[in-house]
């Protein structure tokens, strides 16, 4: 009886809905200045993709390679990011307006606790901010991501047992 494996869109989609509920959570209580919440998420997202990569050589009755599972923990690295991308657009355009005037008023308090900035300074970079939000916001989610996901899925692939020789096995069924 073969076994089936769990695809990396699935995977994907679900870490990708812990990630959009909890930011939904923190969005709705304004807990934007709590920054040691985002480490939560990723380590919630680290430990999703490493959980993954196990659950993907185990399915495989573990005849992978290193490259195998870390191919399969990237691929759900680019549909996190897909989802993300799409959910950053959605929360700023549509579903949370007002996010982008939260955070730019967070980063005005913090620039004003600087001595050495102007309110000339403060007020060009929040109009920088304000103008720019969106492309760094997306670029960021993909950056941030991808880089994370790429340490998540070699740490998963590193750790997920594998055969000494999975093209040995293959050929015996």
């Amino acid at each position: 009886m073969e076994s089936t494996v769990t695809s990396h869109i699935v995977k994907g989609a679900i870490l990708s809905a812990i990630s959009i509920v909890f930011s939904v959570i923190v969005y709705v209580f304004n807990l934007y200045e709590m920054s040691w919440l985002s480490w939560i998420n990723y380590a919630i997202f680290l430990g999703g993709l490493i959980y993954g990569a196990i659950l993907y050589a185990n399915q495989n009755n573990n005849n992978v390679t290193f490259g195998n599972v870390f191919a399969h923990g990237f691929k759900t690295t680019a549909v996190v990011i897909v989802i993300t991308v799409i959910f950053t657009v959605l929360s700023t355009k549509v579903l949370f307006p007002d996010m982008v005037d939260k955070i730019v008023d967070m980063t005005r308090k913090q620039m004003e606790k600087n001595p050495q900035m102007t309110d000339e300074m403060i007020e060009q970079a929040v109009t920088m901010t304000k103008k720019f939000f969106l492309p760094f916001a997306i670029g960021g989610a993909i950056i941030g991501t991808g880089v994370l996901g790429a340490i998540g899925a070699a740490i998963g692939a590193g750790v997920a047992k594998k055969n000494p020789n999975p093209f040995e096995n293959n050929a015996a069924q």
